[in-house]
């Protein structure tokens, strides 16, 4: 049986020196000046198959082909919040071994009961950049909340809790809260719980000494569409997208031009107010990232056959300038 850190046989090999190449077109490498965050959706991040191109009657999809594909994403960020890692580590094991050990994590045990869907929240970090600064917490809803009487008023606990780490490189220090919304039934039964994350984080950014500690939130909030109920939403109390990150779609699934299908479930915000960014750190870019043409390439495989070895959501990025003196 062949483990993540074994030569992978040529055809794998192939596919990442493409997807290698493609990285380092799209994605800017690191370097001293700035601090790369990701957020990425790994759907049901769980178990391997210990084989590189797991078959058709093979359980799980994931196999060691998706997750070198993976690590070689990973390693080019700084910090990546993790969504939809779930109670089985296999994966993520075999994902820190070929990562090294500049590489570390931090995660939340798997939340029980349906709407968790036994998901765990994780930070994967490269230590050689950034250090964990002290704070990790959960975030939980006030008793005041559920007695509000407001329609769309969050009414329970977050379904998934959000997390919340700091984090430390030079000068600078930054807090990132990660969290999976709820899809529920319908999209409005997602608007309380994406006005109570606006409004915790608003209420904790007005103590954070006036935005001094970098408060960003990022994630998958599960919003259909820029503009919608949804999104007003979660922007209500200010909580701010990058222009260059608002029209990027955020799943294998979206097709380019087509509103029916341009899902913006993926997040990277921080507050501002109009032009004024409420941060030390400064936003120098942030897009998505491809993975479909470099993975799989000889496997004549359906999008939706990748969404299980690799995800069905992009990775989505933001590139900050720091003083890391």
């Amino acid at each position: 049986m062949p483990t993540i850190l074994d030569s992978p046989p040529a055809n794998v090999r192939n596919d990442l020196d493409a997807l290698r190449n493609g990285l380092d077109t799209f994605i800017p490498r690191k370097n001293a000046g700035d601090l790369l965050i990701a957020t990425w959706n790994l759907r049901m991040f769980s178990s391997l198959t210990r084989k590189w191109t797991a078959q058709a009657s093979d359980t799980p999809k994931r196999d060691l082909r998706g997750l070198l594909a993976i690590g070689e994403i990973v390693s080019r960020f700084d910090v990546v919040a993790l969504q939809e890692v779930m109670g089985d580590l296999r994966a993520l094991r075999d994902l820190l071994l070929l990562l090294g050990e500049r590489w570390a994590f931090l995660m939340t045990d798997v939340t029980l009961g349906q709407a968790g869907n036994h998901e765990r929240m994780a930070f994967l970090f490269d230590l050689e950049r950034v250090r964990p600064s002290g704070l990790a917490c959960e975030l939980v809803v006030p008793p005041e909340w559920e007695k509000e009487i407001e329609a769309t008023a969050l009414r329970r606990q977050f379904a998934r809790t959000p997390y919340a780490v700091s984090f430390k490189t030079g000068a600078a220090t930054f807090i990132l809260v990660t969290l999976h919304v709820e899809y529920g039934r319908d999209a409005a039964g997602r608007v309380p719980e994406l006005r109570g994350i606006a409004r915790w984080m608003a209420e904790w950014a007005a103590r954070e000494n006036r935005w001094h500690h970098n408060l960003l939130t990022l994630g998958d909030f599960n919003i259909d569409r820029h503009g919608d109920d949804l999104w007003r939403a979660f922007t209500s109390t200010g909580l701010h997208v990058p222009a260059d990150l608002v029209s990027l779609p955020r799943t294998i699934f979206s097709e380019p031009g087509n509103p029916d299908t341009g899902k913006f479930y993926d997040q990277v915000a921080w507050f501002q107010e109009g032009s004024r960014r409420l941060l030390s750190m400064e936003y120098l870019s942030g897009g998505n990232f491809d993975f479909l043409p470099y993975v799989y390439t000889d496997a004549n495989l359906s999008r939706n056959s990748i969404s299980f070895r690799v995800s069905d959501h992009y990775p989505l990025w933001a590139r900050f300038g720091i003083d890391r003196t």
